[in-house]
């Protein structure tokens, strides 16, 4: 009887892992590398570099995604809508997208937002504008700190930055755990994730709509791979304390800062995040939209750029386009989107 428990309980095992092997090669072949890997001292990161073109009027621009994501969601978002304007920089941060995980440092925004500053030295960006979603706001915020003199300005999208009540969904706990973690990964994030991909990406556009192609376009399945969940898992896991420690030092931060977000995140709680980066920085610029969730960089990208550019030194009134901006998210069936008006940022003012 034990020995036939046994048995089922390994095969069981041996086929959970088996499946997630076989999904993990599916979705990678389905979603292949569409940036360039680089060396940046005995581990690689991976991005899409984009030089900067004759006719750019921006710095250059490097985009840091958030949890659970990769390099495609800023690139779709932005890659086209700023073509021709500025030196590009898409980073999948360690242990995401293609990146390698490196040091133990990389658990932490502070070892991340380290590593982005190196690959900006190899690809040879003196300096940038640099952009954050979500838990990349946190090391957005860790780069302005520490590397000062590479930060020309600082946007923040729906930002996770300060500490919270409560903690972190159970998974990411349990994931998180020396031998719990590996198995749970190996053997059930795959089958369970597969089927919570479309809720999932449908709840963090909420209220707004998610785009019909953005699954296809930004491969949100990337991240249930099972060592990319982990490293995702000890990343939110950590961020907390992290953040506990670090925000009262975000007064350090004297680069230029515009923080985008919505009174509707219920992802990133904006009264916590974004109104305490608007509180801890002298000089940055709060917008908060109504009706906004927790992608900024997709419902109002004409926004985002126009902040980019404000911290260029070009003059754009951000509150003024909030308002606008307001105005097509309460009339959805509006044929002008936040993404197709995004060129409308070059002209505001």
């Amino acid at each position: 009887m034990i020995d036939s428990l046994l048995t089922a309980v390994v095969t069981l095992v041996v086929l959970a892992a088996g499946f997630s092997a076989y999904k993990t090669r599916a979705i990678e072949q389905a979603y292949p590398n569409i940036g360039e890997l680089t060396d940046i001292g005995g581990y690689r990161l991976n991005a899409v570099h984009l030089p900067r073109p004759a006719t750019a009027d921006l710095p250059a621009l490097v985009f840091i995604h958030g949890a659970s994501g990769n390099l495609r969601d800023q690139f779709e978002a932005f890659a086209a809508p700023l073509g021709g304007r500025a030196e590009m920089l898409f980073v999948d941060r360690p242990g995401h997208g293609y990146s390698e995980r490196g040091t133990a440092e990389n658990a932490f925004p502070s070892g991340q937002a380290d590593a982005i500053a190196r690959l900006m030295d190899k690809r040879g960006i003196k300096s940038a504008i640099i952009i954050g979603h979500s838990f990349g706001g946190a090391i957005a915020a860790a780069f302005g700190m520490r590397h000062p003199e590479k930060t020309k300005g600082l946007l923040f999208l729906a930002p996770a930055t300060h500490p919270w009540p409560g903690g972190v969904d159970w998974y990411y706990t349990l994931a998180a755990m020396p031998v719990l973690g590996w198995l749970f990964t190996h053997l059930f994030v795959i089958p369970i994730g597969l089927r919570r991909v479309e809720t999932g990406t449908l709840s963090i556009f909420r209220p707004n709509t998610r785009p019909a192609d953005y699954i296809m376009k930004t491969a949100p399945e990337l991240v249930l791979r099972p060592h990319t969940f982990r490293h995702n898992a000890t990343d939110v896991v950590n961020l907390l304390a992290y953040v506990s420690v670090h925000a009262p030092r975000y007064s350090e931060i004297k680069a230029p800062t515009v923080i985008i977000t919505g009174d509707s995140d219920d992802i990133v709680l904006e009264e916590l995040h974004s109104r305490g980066l608007a509180r801890d920085i002298a000089g940055a610029e709060l917008v908060t939209i109504r009706n906004l969730g927790h992608k900024p960089d997709y419902v109002t990208t004409d926004v985002a750029i126009a902040a980019m550019e404000r911290l260029a030194g070009q003059p754009r009134d951000l509150q003024t386009m909030a308002t606008q901006a307001e105005s097509r998210i309460a009339s959805p069936d509006s044929e002008i989107s936040g993404r197709e008006s995004s060129s409308q940022a070059v002209t505001t003012s």
